[in-house]
């Protein structure tokens, strides 16, 4: 309930601020204040709503294959090491809160702790959530030998420790990367593989206090600039409840579902349009695939090929704003988000049109038996339902782009007029149905910042060891020069993306890539495309990405089934790739 009452908070305060400003030029400078406030209480109250809904993104590839006995075993251990970050950082995070009290707000003057004391709350929270589940649904026995294990593992570090803080680069590799990638394995949600690789070696093997990580934590969450990010998360929600997706759906099969692969194309081409709208690969996927496999299917398409294709032109859509994957990389590489939106569009355009070819040799013994061209009356049926739908995506790009408003303003207007336009035209939401989308788009938003928190705090671990320069020594060194890194970038943040998925991705690496691309010379809105567009293959990448597993589920086909049907639609993605990495005008030309 209050975390739904923070959000609906920050749009009223964010629509105010907007209205303020830009109809009666009159802006009130404490509102970003006390959004800022409501922000990082959502965040991490969303946090604990997510744990409680099991709701963290994590990686259950391996322990799928853990046979059923030891699997409860490494479930408990997961627990228990989600407790064992939490614990750990808890009095750190009461005694950040206390420190913040002698800095006071420019605009509201109170002190700083009112805000910052969302950390410690939710951290609390989260820390009872997390035990009393492990004691609900874990073995007494299972729990103790994990306890054990982790006990082993602790004082085992305590006792090496003075080796660890003298030991040179070699403990940046146990720690932030054999200790997240194990954890990563065992289930550990990714932000707390992050935060406990972190955690244990500021710790262990180093002289840092951890007082510091709840200062880069509150930093990764606290940008004005992601307050876009729960917005939009809600934007998609009223997406799916209104009805809006489909109406765009159907007037796009209204225009095209009569040529051969028309189908396929009105199911890129809704994936490109709606998700100018969600701003979520999720939402868009499980908006179009309902609405077009039934038709598809009896056109003769295979389950598989669908899967294929809806996977795949997630990924493609990924650049068309309203992308939080952009909004976040904007962030944290400060990069014009405004040029982020305005490049997107058009290499999502290059990816679309790799991927409808491939489509149209697909399906060139399509069967076309009993399909007739749509009425002229249907289309405009249908365009006039879809109209209002088909507006956000223009508007919000075309107020981004040109400088009239923020993302976060237009993120706002945004959700508004979905909510205005979907009590008046798409048959309205229900109060219930409006509450459960505040608590979802609540432990989502949670579930996002609480990755961007840990991530920030552990790349800011990873600068300060020194390997930031030994990465860009190393990297400039290439033979080469830009087009090496360029090709050495779209190797690692493919491997990334089919690991981590997006955004611990981006924020993981952002700060370390970014610089080096730059002493090059490369364009970092044509640098962006290009890591976006490849960590967005690895994500729908078999057998690791994420992505893929969710199209399968949303489209309700076996994995297996569908693995061998993707890779020639990922080949044509990867020659986009590679035609945008190799010629920079795709990704510059409409700046």
């Amino acid at each position: 309930m209050i975390a739904s009452a923070l959000l609906v908070a920050i749009v009223v305060l964010l629509f105010a601020g907007v209205v303020s400003r830009y109809v009666f030029s009159l802006p009130v400078v404490w509102i970003d204040e006390v959004a800022s406030l409501c922000f990082l209480w959502l965040a991490m109250l969303g946090s604990a709503i997510a744990v409680d809904r099991n709701e963290h993104l994590r990686l259950t590839l391996f322990l799928n294959m853990i046979p059923g006995r030891w699997r409860d075993l490494v479930e408990a251990f997961a627990a228990l090491v989600v407790a064992v970050f939490l614990a750990g950082l808890i009095p750190s995070a009461f005694d950040y809160a206390s420190e913040e009290w002698f800095i006071t707000t420019p605009a509201l003057n109170i002190p700083n702790t009112f805000r910052v004391s969302a950390i410690p709350f939710g951290m609390v929270t989260m820390l009872g959530i997390v035990l009393a589940y492990a004691a609900r649904n874990s073995r007494w026995r299972d729990l103790a030998l994990a306890a054990l294990v982790l006990a082993a593992i602790g004082f085992a570090l305590w006792l090496w420790s003075p080796g660890l803080v003298r030991m040179g680069q070699g403990k940046i590799v146990i720690f932030l990367v054999i200790f997240v990638a194990v954890a990563l394995a065992a289930g550990v949600p990714i932000a707390f593989c992050f935060g406990i690789g972190t955690l244990t070696y500021l710790a262990f093997a180093t002289r840092v206090p951890v007082f510091v990580m709840i200062g880069r934590m509150d930093e990764g969450m606290s940008s004005l600039i992601l307050l876009s990010v729960p917005v939009f998360v809600l934007l998609g929600c009223i997406l799916d409840a209104t009805g809006m997706g489909k109406a765009i759906v159907d007037f796009l099969a209204s225009l095209l579902g009569h040529v051969r692969a028309g189908m396929s194309y009105v199911l890129l081409g809704s994936l490109f349009v709606v998700s100018g709208i969600s701003g979520s690969k999720v939402s868009d996927m499980a908006t179009v695939a309902p609405a077009l496999f039934p038709e598809m299917k009896r056109r003769g398409h295979s389950p598989r090929e669908m899967i294929a294709l809806l996977a795949t032109g997630a990924a493609m859509a990924d650049t068309v704003p309203p992308s939080i994957v952009l909004i976040v990389l904007g962030s944290v590489a400060g990069v014009s988000i405004a040029g982020l939106f305005t490049s997107g569009f058009a290499i999502a355009m290059v990816l679309l049109l790799m991927l409808a070819v491939l489509a149209r040799w697909k399906c060139r013994h399509e069967s076309l038996e009993g399909v007739r061209r749509a009425p002229l009356g249907v289309i405009g049926r249908t365009m006039l339902v879809a109209g209002p739908a088909l507006v956000l995506p223009f508007l919000i790009r075309w107020t981004v782009a040109d400088g009239i408003a923020t993302a976060t303003e237009v993120s706002t207007v945004a959700v508004l007029y979905a909510l205005l336009i979907g009590i008046l035209v798409y048959g309205g939401i229900g109060w219930r149905s409006f509450y459960a989308m505040l608590v979802e788009t609540a432990a989502l938003t949670g579930a996002i910042l609480l990755i961007l928190g840990t991530a920030l705090a552990m790349a800011w671990a990873i600068t300060q060891a020194g390997i930031a320069q030994q990465v860009a020594s190393f990297m400039t060194g290439l033979p080469g020069g830009s087009f090496a890194f360029l090709a050495l970038s779209i190797v690692v943040f493919l491997v990334l993306g089919c690991f981590l998925e997006g955004l611990p991705a981006i924020v993981l690496m952002a700060p370390l890539m970014f610089p080096i691309a730059k002493g090059l010379g490369i364009n970092d809105i044509h640098y962006s495309m290009v890591v976006v567009t490849a960590m967005n293959i690895g994500l729908m990448t078999p057998p690791v990405g994420v992505g893929f597993y969710l199209a399968c589920k949303i489209g309700g086909v076996s994995p297996d089934e569908a693995l061998g049907a993707i890779w020639p639609y990922l080949v044509a993605l990867f020659a986009g790739l590679v035609v945008i990495a190799a010629v920079p005008w795709f990704s510059t030309a409409f700046l």
